[in-house]
């Protein structure tokens, strides 16, 4: 009999990633969704198309052996959930607390067996503690008798997303609104210690007793490179991803600027070097995907999250700051965010509106967090000076 798995979301994410991994690791997967169609369509065809792109080709898998339950059925949902052997989330951190309640549903169904397996959920959020998070906001729908059940016999696993997925176009999805497009690179590190179970026989889950390395890692070189190539690459015209990273001069910059903090990250964590700098030129020769055609409004929207005090750009600086490592590049593309323009961002906008203002010392304070006697507000202001006049003579 097939293992089975349940998962909440059934976005890029989900279809484009830990639908794969279920398929290729023998279970059926039950997507919980609250888009009728695309709960409508999982359940007549029973599979759907994965794309999986890069400058070589374009290789197509098809995931089988897939349902869904529509999300607002908390009762058809948690029943599902409680049959699992084993679940995961990818809904993204407002949609979590419509989803405690399912939870917690599934954990009184399935523990009225006192003999029942633990139920261990993958949390796919790329959400700073978000095990804690998570746990707090199912506790909140259980029972008093429950809590202690909930503490030791169900896991939830804190998981780092590494793989890319473009926002599928509106002529991709008229062609097919479930087939996902998405990057050969498909691994979840995730943290071993929050399983209450035996950790599951998944094809590329990568557990680790160090996460918080993981963490950092994923925040502070794939989300900051990531970041930099979309806002260096704006400055300089580009539309694409692929397009800023092939600029000699926004590669020299994310490189550098992902060489400040895998620096860091040896000094904390005592990680390998060699191996950070391969992981760095991984991810720029990923950048480099043409097929993927991930557009930098994807990549660079939202900047006031992506400028705040603990995120990839500010924050990197802070690690490095407390590893007494330099971090001019980093600064130079904190600036270039705080310099990005597209009229199509409400966040963007808030910046340039706040900018506008106030000038660049108001979005190092109000935004990033910054007094104006740190190292790091001084080193973004500089580079912030730099870059504007490079753009003016441009």
């Amino acid at each position: 009999m097939k293992g089975q798995a349940v998962h909440f979301g059934a976005g890029s994410i989900g279809r484009g990633f830990l639908g794969q991994i279920y398929c290729e690791s023998g279970y059926h997967t039950t997507f919980i969704d609250v888009v009728p169609s695309v709960v409508n369509a999982l359940n007549e065809r029973g599979n759907y198309p994965l794309h999986i792109v890069s400058d070589t080709g374009m290789e197509t898998t098809h995931i089988t052996d897939v349902s869904a339950i529509s999300g607002t059925s908390l009762e058809d949902a948690a029943a599902a959930l409680a049959r699992a052997d084993i679940a995961s989330t990818a809904v993204g951190l407002h949609a979590l607390p419509h989803i405690a309640p399912v939870i917690a549903r599934a954990v009184a169904l399935r523990f009225e067996n006192k003999d029942a397996a633990s139920l261990d959920i993958l949390i796919c959020e790329n959400l700073k503690d978000g095990e804690a998070h998570v746990r707090g906001l199912v506790a909140g729908h259980l029972a008093p008798s429950l809590l202690e059940t909930l503490e030791t016999r169900v896991g939830f696993i804190e998981a780092s997303i590494g793989r890319m997925v473009p926002v599928i176009t509106p002529e991709q999805r008229a062609e097919d609104p479930l087939a996902v497009w998405v990057e050969p690179y498909c691994e979840l590190p995730v943290d071993a210690r929050g399983f209450r179970g035996p950790i599951p026989p998944l094809k590329n889950l990568k557990p680790s007793s160090d996460f918080g390395a993981y963490v950092e890692r994923k925040l502070f070189v794939h989300n900051l490179t990531h970041a930099a190539t979309a806002y260096l690459g704006h400055l300089r015209g580009y539309a694409y991803v692929y397009e800023a990273i092939r600029d000699d001069t926004v590669r020299a910059r994310v490189e550098a600027a992902g060489r400040e903090t895998c620096r860091a990250l040896v000094k904390k964590y005592g990680m390998d070097a060699a191996s950070l700098e391969v992981h760095l030129q991984d991810l720029i020769y990923r950048y480099h995907n043409r097929a993927l055609a991930d557009p930098i409004a994807r990549v660079g929207r939202d900047p006031v999250r992506k400028l705040g005090p603990e995120d990839r750009l500010v924050g990197a600086m802070g690690l490095c700051r407390s590893q007494n490592i330099a971090s001019h590049a980093v600064a130079m593309a904190a600036a270039a965010a705080i310099l990005y323009d597209n009229p199509g961002d409400e966040a963007a906008m808030q910046v340039q509106a706040l900018l506008r203002k106030g000038g660049v010392a108001a979005v190092l304070r109000e935004i990033c967090g910054l007094s104006p006697d740190s190292t790091a507000y001084i080193m973004i202001q500089r580079a912030f000076q730099a870059l504007r006049k490079n753009v003016k003579e441009s």
